[in-house]
C-alpha cells in the first residue's frame, strides 16, 4: 500500500494528506488580486478583482465570476453597484456582497440579483473597513467594522435585527485583528489591540487573557475560530501561537513557528473526535501545518492560494489547482499503514490474494478470527471505503468488507448497504459536471435533504430525482418537490409558448401527489405569465387554491365561476367581498345577476348586514314581492316611532299591489289598521299593546274587562265567531269571572258548543262552575262532560239511555274497584242488558 500513503505527512501519532480534488482546473482570474469567498461544504467560488487596487482606471468596472467547486464557470456578470469590501456565502448558497457604505446585496448561484439591505445608518455615515460573513445556528450573520472602531452585527440575514456592539474606550485605532465567535448560542466578538485582548457581547465587553503566554508577547497579530466555535488561536508578535479553548480557560499548547510577520491567512484544521487539532498559516509561497506536537508540516507553494475551513479539513484554493488537505482518519491509517497488522489491512490482504486465488488469502483469514477481530476487520474497511475520495479505492475495500462479513454469521448488513448507497451518491456529486466535492464526514453533517435542495439550486433536477429514487425518500419530500422546482423554472422560459409549457408542465407532473400548480401557477404570474399561470390552474383540483390567485390576477369573473363550481359559500362569499371593492356599484350588480347562486349568497348576507343593498338590489331587479317583504321586516327591525312603522308598511302595501299579491297587500293594510288602534289603546290605558298579535290583543283587553273595545276588534277586523268565543271563554276562566262567564254563555246559541266551557271550568279547578254546562253539552258528548266533572253516575245513566256500549267501557275504564263497585255493577247490568237487546 505504499502508494496509498506517499502523499501522507507525519504529525505525531496522526497523518495528514494533500490530494487535488479535481484535476481540470483552472481559475480565469489570479486570486492575489481578486476577492474570493468559497462556500463551505463543497460549494461555489466567487470571485471579484479587488476594488481596493489603486492602479485600476475610473472606467474600470470590476468582473463578478462564480465558478463551481470543479472550476466550472458558472456566471460571469460586470458589478455595476458600489465598492465592495468583503464577499462571502450564505448557508443558502447565495452570495453576500457587502459594499463600503454598509449595503448588502445578495446574488443567487447564477448571479441572479434576489434583494439588498441596510446595515444601518451608523455604517452608512462611518463606511465599512472591515467585513466578516460567518454561520451559526441562527443562520448566516455579518459582522461589520465601521471607521469609528465600533462593531455592528446581524446574526440572521433573514430576519435582520442588527445590533450595535459597545465600544471600548480609548480605542483611536482599528484592531490588529479581530474575528466572531459563538459561546453558549450567543454572538460575540473577540478583538485585540496591541497586547490587550478583548470579548464583547451585546451589553458589555470585557478584557481577556490567555492562560500560558508569556510576558514577551507584545500582541497579537492574527486569530483563528475553529468551524465549531469550540476552539481559538491566536498568532503572536513575536511569532508563536497559542491553541485554546473559545472561552480562553483552557490552553492545548503553544508553538513556535519562528515566522516573525503575521501570516496572511489563518485557520483550523481539525477533524471532529481529533485528538490533534491543528492550525493552518500562509506565509509567502510557504503552508505550515502545526499542532499540539513538536513536528510541523510545511508545504511550498507555487502560487497564491486561499484557504476555505471544512467540518473536517481545508480545501485549498489556487488560480490552477484544487485540493484538500485533513488528517487521514483512523480507520484509513489502520489499514494503509506501512506493515500495519490492524484486522482491516488483514482483510483487505485476505482478499487481494483471494482474488489471486492463493492460499495466503486462508491463512490471512485465520489469522484474523483467531483474533476474533474479523466483525472489526469488517467495520473498519466500510469506515475506510466513506474516508476514500476515489472509486477504485473505495471499491477494493467494499470488495474486501464484503468478503470479510460471508464468514460472519448474522452480520447486519445495513451498515454495509447504507455505506453502499451513500458513496453512490457522494461519487455522482463529485463529478465534474456537478462539482460538489463533499467528504463523507461532511455529507453526513449537511443530510441528504440539504444536497437535494443544493442539487435544485443548481437547478440538476434530473440528478436529484434519481437521489431521491435510490435513496427511498419519500414522494412528497422528494420527486414531487423537486418536479415542482423544475415547473417554476420551466415557467421562466419565456422563448416557449404558454401552451407548450402547460402541456409539458402536466404530462411531466400529472397527478403527482405534493404538487401544487396553483404555486407554480403563482410562480408563472410573478413572471408576468398571466395566461399562461390561467392555463396552469386549470389542472389545480382544489378549488381553494385556484381563487385566491385569480383574484390576485384580476380575473374576478374565471374566479367567481370557480368558486361556484367548488359548492364552497365561504369561498363564494370571498370572492363576492372582492368584487364588490374592486366594481362599481351597477357592474357589481349585473355581474351577480349572471350567477344565481351568488346572488342568493349575496342576498343572505345583506340580509343580515347591509339591509339597504338588499333593497338597492330589489330595486334594480323589479322584484316588489321581496321589497315588500324587506319594507315589513324593516318596519319592525329598524323603525322606533309608530308614524315610521305604518310609512313603511304603506310602502310593502305598494309594494305588494305592484307585485299584484293582493293577500299579502290585505294583510298588510289590516297590520297597519290594527297598529293604529293599538296606539290608539296605548295613548288612552297608558298600557302597552303595540306589536300584540289581534288574538292577544282581543284577550288582553278581554282580561282587563274592557269589552267593549274586544267587541269593536271582533266586529272591524271580521274575526270569525267562533275564534271569538274561544278567546273569551279563555279570558273569563283565567280571570275567574264565573257570572259573566255564564252570562256570556246565555248570550246567545254558543258556536262552539258548550263542551269547551265544561273543559275550560275544570282547567281553571272549578268543576262546580263545569257541571252547569254539562246539560247544555250536546247528547253524543253528555258521557265525557260528566266524566270530565267527575259525576260518574250520570254518565252511566247517559250511556244507559243511550245504549252506548263504548261509552260504558270508557267510564269503566275510570272506575277503581275499591271506591266505585256500586257504579261498576250498574255498568255491568247495563251492558248486560244491551247485549240482550
Amino acid at each position: 500500500m505504499a502508494f496509498v500513503t506517499a502523499n501522507w505527512n507525519p504529525l505525531g501519532d496522526v497523518f495528514y494528506r494533500k490530494f487535488a480534488l479535481y484535476s481540470e482546473w483552472k481559475l480565469k482570474e489570479d486570486i492575489s488580486n481578486s476577492l474570493i469567498a468559497a462556500a463551505p461544504y463543497g460549494g461555489p467560488i466567487a470571485l471579484m478583482i479587488n476594488e481596493s487596487r489603486k492602479e485600476r482606471s475610473p472606467s474600470f468596472r470590476p468582473v463578478m465570476e462564480i465558478y463551481s467547486s470543479s472550476g466550472n464557470r458558472i456566471v460571469s456578470f460586470p458589478w455595476k453597484s458600489g465598492i465592495v469590501v468583503h464577499i462571502g456565502w450564505s448557508t443558502n448558497e447565495d452570495l453576500l456582497c457587502i459594499q463600503d457604505d454598509g449595503t448588502v446585496l445578495i446574488h443567487n448561484i447564477f448571479g441572479t440579483f434576489k434583494r439588498h439591505f441596510s446595515m444601518g445608518n451608523e455604517v452608512l455615515q462611518n463606511r465599512v473597513m472591515e467585513a466578516k460573513v460567518f454561520h451559526s445556528a441562527y443562520g448566516s450573520g455579518i459582522a461589520i467594522l465601521t471607521g469609528a472602531f465600533r462593531f455592528t452585527l446581524a446574526t440572521n440575514i433573514d430576519d435582520l435585527k442588527l445590533r450595535r456592539f459597545p465600544e471600548i474606550p480609548g480605542l483611536k485605532c482599528p484592531p490588529t485583528c479581530w474575528a466572531v465567535l459563538m459561546e453558549d448560542r450567543q454572538t460575540k466578538i473577540i478583538l485585540a489591540t496591541g497586547k490587550d485582548l478583548y470579548v464583547l457581547d451585546n451589553a458589555s465587553y470585557k478584557s481577556v487573557s490567555p492562560p500560558g503566554l508569556g510576558p514577551q508577547v507584545g500582541g497579537f497579530t492574527q486569530i483563528a475560530i475553529s468551524f465549531n466555535y469550540k476552539w481559538l488561536a491566536l498568532f503572536t508578535d513575536t511569532g508563536s501561537i497559542w491553541l485554546g479553548s473559545s472561552s480562553l480557560k483552557d490552553m492545548l499548547c503553544t508553538i513556535d513557528t519562528n515566522f516573525q510577520t503575521a501570516p496572511k491567512q489563518f485557520v483550523w484544521c481539525n477533524r471532529p473526535k481529533s485528538i490533534n487539532p491543528t492550525v493552518i498559516g500562509i506565509w509567502d509561497k510557504l503552508l505550515f501545518i502545526a499542532g499540539r506536537v513538536e513536528e510541523t508540516i510545511k508545504f511550498y507553494l507555487d502560487e497564491d492560494v486561499h484557504l476555505v475551513p471544512e467540518i473536517d479539513g481545508v480545501r485549498i484554493i489556487s488560480s490552477n489547482t484544487h485540493e484538500f488537505l485533513h488528517e487521514v482518519p483512523p480507520a484509513c491509517q489502520d489499514i494503509f499503514k506501512i506493515a500495519s497488522m490492524a484486522p482491516g489491512a488483514l482483510l483487505l490482504e485476505a482478499h487481494k490474494e483471494y482474488e489471486k486465488e492463493s492460499q495466503k488469502a486462508d491463512e490471512y483469514l485465520r489469522e484474523i478470527k483467531e483474533q476474533n477481530l474479523l466483525y472489526e476487520a469488517v467495520e473498519q474497511c466500510i469506515e475506510a471505503a466513506g474516508n476514500e475520495y476515489e472509486p477504485q479505492m473505495q471499491k477494493a475495500l467494499l470488495r474486501a468488507a464484503s468478503f470479510g462479513k460471508c464468514f460472519i454469521s448474522n452480520f447486519p448488513p445495513d451498515t454495509f448497504v447504507k455505506m453502499a448507497r451513500d458513496l453512490r451518491v457522494l461519487n455522482a456529486i463529485r463529478d465534474y459536471a456537478v462539482g460538489i466535492p463533499l467528504s463523507y464526514p461532511q455529507y453526513k453533517q449537511l443530510t441528504i435533504e440539504i444536497l437535494i435542495d443544493r442539487l435544485i439550486l443548481r437547478k440538476l433536477y434530473p440528478l436529484a430525482i434519481k437521489i431521491c429514487e435510490y435513496m427511498k425518500i419519500s414522494e412528497f419530500q422528494g420527486a414531487s418537490r423537486i418536479l415542482a422546482h423544475w415547473a417554476c423554472y420551466k415557467v421562466q422560459q419565456k422563448e416557449e409558448p404558454d401552451d407548450c409549457i402547460a402541456r409539458a408542465i402536466n404530462h411531466k407532473l400529472g397527478d403527482t401527489p405534493g404538487i401544487s400548480y396553483s404555486e407554480i401557477a403563482a410562480k408563472a404570474y410573478d413572471c408576468g405569465r398571466t395566461e399562461l399561470a390561467i392555463k396552469l390552474l386549470e389542472y389545480e383540483p382544489r378549488s381553494g387554491e385556484q381563487v385566491p390567485l385569480l383574484l390576485k390576477m384580476k380575473r374576478s369573473q374565471l374566479a367567481l365561476l370557480k368558486a361556484i363550481e367548488s359548492g364552497d359559500t365561504d369561498l363564494v362569499y370571498t370572492v363576492v367581498a372582492h368584487l364588490k371593492n374592486e366594481m362599481n356599484r351597477g357592474d357589481f350588480f349585473m355581474t351577480l345577476q349572471n350567477q344565481p347562486v351568488a346572488l342568493s349568497l349575496y342576498r343572505q348576507f345583506c340580509k343580515h348586514q347591509e339591509p339597504e343593498t338588499l333593497k338597492d338590489l330589489f330595486n334594480q331587479d323589479d322584484n316588489h314581492q321581496e321589497l315588500g317583504n324587506f319594507y315589513v321586516r324593516s318596519s319592525y327591525c329598524n323603525e322606533t316611532t309608530i308614524e315610521g312603522r305604518v310609512a313603511t308598511l304603506q310602502s310593502a302595501v305598494d309594494e305588494y299591489n305592484k307585485a299584484k299579491h293582493e293577500i299579502a297587500a290585505k294583510i298588510t293594510e289590516d297590520q297597519i289598521k290594527l297598529l293604529r288602534y293599538q296606539y290608539r289603546l296605548q295613548k288612552e290605558f297608558c298600557k302597552t299593546y303595540l306589536d300584540l298579535s289581534l288574538h292577544d290583543t282581543v284577550s288582553t283587553l278581554l282580561l282587563e274587562s274592557k269589552h267593549k273595545q274586544a267587541e269593536q276588534l271582533y266586529k272591524e277586523f271580521k274575526i270569525p265567531d267562533k275564534r271569538f268565543w274561544w278567546l273569551k271563554i279563555a279570558a273569563l276562566a283565567e280571570k275567574g269571572d264565573w257570572e259573566e262567564l255564564e252570562k256570556f254563555s246565555k248570550s246567545k246559541k254558543s258556536p262552539i258548543g258548550y263542551m269547551p266551557f265544561v273543559e275550560i271550568c275544570v282547567k281553571h279547578h272549578n268543576k262546580y262552575e263545569a257541571k252547569k254546562y254539562v246539560t247544555k253539552v250536546s247528547p253524543e258528548q253528555k258521557v265525557k262532560g260528566h266524566i270530565i266533572v267527575g259525576d260518574l253516575e250520570q254518565a252511566v245513566e247517559v250511556a244507559t239511555e243511550r245504549k252506548n256500549e263504548s261509552e260504558l267501557n270508557t267510564i269503566l275504564s275510570k272506575c277503581t274497584p275499591a271506591t266505585d263497585q256500586r257504579i261498576v255493577e250498574k255498568i255491568n247490568v247495563a251492558k248486560t242488558l244491551i247485549l240482550k237487546k
